[in-house]
């Protein structure tokens, strides 16, 4: 058997102590203890087991003897002694139950709920999804989607009542809640209170309900709410719109609405972040001769003059011609590839020319080319 300290010195009190003693000294060391008053903290749960373990032994008149005449042997299940459960008798199966006694319920019992039973409370969030083009996500626009949210009952005004008829108090509790028991525990008998199961801790019980919503005070509606989406918005962001999901409880506000945005793929643009990319296909001739481009962009066309000898792959910005910053004035840039389109379905005649224009070119008209052969002349002579 490993060693243990004395349960009196861990309860901090004498062998002479009363029932009360011992039962004040626990709750003490509970309170300051307790894993829910010390989360993480493996030293603070280790005193919470010990002084909880001494106070099951001391607590108990039988345990207590055997203790106090033969010490942690007496109560070893080893050496034939009841030992320490782990838990607690008198109809507690577990450890929320003895501390709803012992503590009043600080470390969360029924009582707190009770308490609240009545109280306003918020509806719950409902959501829904909208599907929008490029074109709408990059300057916002306004849509209309239907929902389907609870409300409160126009046929009873919530109270869920028929008409003529009022909420009565509730026989089990009489109108406050919750119903008290008494338990015998280690601590002598305790009287205990619990939510009463028959009118959920309102008070109240409605043996009259209304016809529309059976009683519960609310009804599920179609609505059809005008949502504004603001310019910026991405594929996948989730757009709250205040106070337009379900209607609360006992007077309290409305849940809120939340809008998933799905936006539609674009045939001309791509998004990265707040800027915007695309490519656009220029002629051989424009490539070489340069050219003033027409560009389109979010706002609409723009020119833009290439130099001459434009590469294939080459990448222009447009700048702040992107997507407006969401609340915010910055906007992204655009960025324009644009890409050589070889010509196809020549005619003999085209195919002398271009012959006749090719052998007129000298390495000096291909930089990249004579680069490139130059390097393999150094590598392989």
């Amino acid at each position: 058997m490993a060693n243990k300290r004395d349960y009196y010195e861990v309860l901090g009190v004498s062998k002479n102590a009363s029932e009360a003693e011992i039962k004040k000294a626990y709750r003490s060391l509970a309170k300051k203890y307790h894993p829910d008053l010390n989360p993480g903290n493996k030293e603070a749960e280790e005193k919470f087991k010990e002084a909880t373990e001494a106070f099951e032994i001391l607590s108990d008149p039988d345990k207590k003897s055997k203790y106090d005449q033969f010490g942690h042997a007496g109560i070893d299940p080893s050496y034939g002694g009841g030992g320490f459960t782990g838990g607690f008798s008198g109809g507690f199966t577990d450890m929320s139950d003895i501390f709803d006694n012992i503590f009043g319920g600080i470390f969360g019992s029924s009582r707190s709920s009770t308490a609240n039973a009545n109280s306003p409370r918020r509806g719950q969030d409902i959501q829904t999804t909208i599907n929008i083009s490029f074109m709408e996500a990059c300057k916002g626009t306004k849509q209309d989607v239907k929902i389907n949210r609870m409300e409160r009952c126009s046929e009873c005004n919530g109270d869920g009542t028929a008409k003529g008829y009022s909420p009565e108090t509730c026989p089990d509790c009489r109108g406050i809640g919750v119903v008290k028991t008494a338990q015998r525990t280690p601590f002598g008998v305790i009287q205990s209170q619990k939510t009463c199961s028959r009118c959920n801790g309102k008070g109240k019980v409605i043996n009259n309900p209304c016809p529309k919503c059976s009683g519960s005070g609310r009804n599920r509606v179609q609505k059809t709410i005008n949502v504004e989406i603001p310019a910026g918005i991405d594929n996948g962001q989730v757009l709250r719109v205040p106070n337009q999901g379900d209607s609360g409880f006992n007077g309290g506000p409305n849940g809120h609405l939340h809008v998933n945005v799905t936006v539609r793929p674009d045939p001309v643009f791509t998004r990265d972040g707040f800027d915007v990319h695309c490519e656009i296909p220029i002629t051989y001739t424009q490539a070489v001769l340069g050219d003033e481009l027409t560009v389109p962009t979010i706002d609409g066309n723009v020119k833009y003059s290439i130099n001459e000898g434009t590469q294939n792959g080459t990448v222009f910005r447009l700048k702040n011609k992107g997507i407006q910053k969401l609340g915010k004035v910055e906007r992204g840039d655009q960025y324009v590839k644009v890409f050589v389109e070889v010509p196809k379905n020549l005619s003999k005649k085209q195919k002398d020319l271009l012959k006749d224009f090719e052998n007129s070119l000298t390495d000096k008209n291909y930089q990249k080319r004579q680069s490139f052969f130059s390097k393999l002349k150094d590598r392989f002579g």
